[in-house]
């Protein structure tokens, strides 16, 4: 099976999935958009309002804000693999429960196995917390480190800027370094070092309330 094949099945017994509660208030599951074959994933924490209408991540206020971060650091959606810890929304987009993450964890498992990305970015304590324990996002978002196979940068969730303004230059600060770790990754990993452009695109525009993670 290739991976494009296996993250189609995964997405279909997503859909499905009734392993915890959060299956009972969905409207669409969200399991993760992009190619099978990227260099870089995405994974934040859990669907919103508008993810759980329309089925794709980060399609709201903090997606917005995700693809101007994507701009300055030289790449796009196309270029991504984009999941999240949980493929339902929870309720209200309270924090994941221990339980829907469980559950959840063997489909966002078995789509790192088959995209085999060089460096995954974790948006949000939550999916730091599969990769990195035991500290604070606070300390060491930005810095990357290998875990396993491949290398982690666990940053601030995109939401956090619109919600608590000062953080938004760590995320701008933490974004602008990417072309530069993942080249790092490359050389680590024995691949291609490339020249990327920053497009430093980001708008320094007042953060706007959010109704989602």
């Amino acid at each position: 099976m290739t991976a494009e094949e296996t993250l189609a099945k995964l997405a279909e017994e997503v859909s499905v999935c009734t392993q915890c509660a959060l299956h009972t208030s969905r409207k669409k599951s969200v399991p993760g958009d992009g190619p099978a074959n990227a260099e870089i994933m995405f994974i934040g924490e859990g669907p919103g309002f508008h993810e759980n209408e329309q089925g794709h991540p980060f399609v709201g206020a903090a997606g917005k804000f995700l693809d101007q971060l994507l701009a300055q650091a030289g790449v796009t959606r196309a270029d991504v693999f984009i999941a999240n810890v949980v493929k339902c929304r929870p309720p209200g987009n309270r924090d994941p429960l221990p339980e829907e993450l469980a559950a959840c964890d063997t489909y966002l498992e078995a789509q790192i196995q088959a995209i085999d990305p060089s460096i995954i970015v974790t948006l949000g304590r939550f999916s730091m917390g599969k990769f990195i324990s035991d500290v604070k996002i606070s300390a060491v978002h930005g810095q990357m480190r290998k875990v396993g196979e491949r290398y982690v940068i666990p940053m601030f969730h995109p939401a956090a800027a619109l919600h608590q303004p000062q953080l938004k230059p760590a995320i701008l600060g933490d974004f602008a370094k990417l072309p530069d770790q993942l080249n790092e990754a490359r050389a680590a990993l024995g691949k291609p070092v490339r020249t990327v452009q920053n497009t430093n695109q980001v708008q320094d525009d007042k953060p706007k309330q959010l109704s989602m993670f």
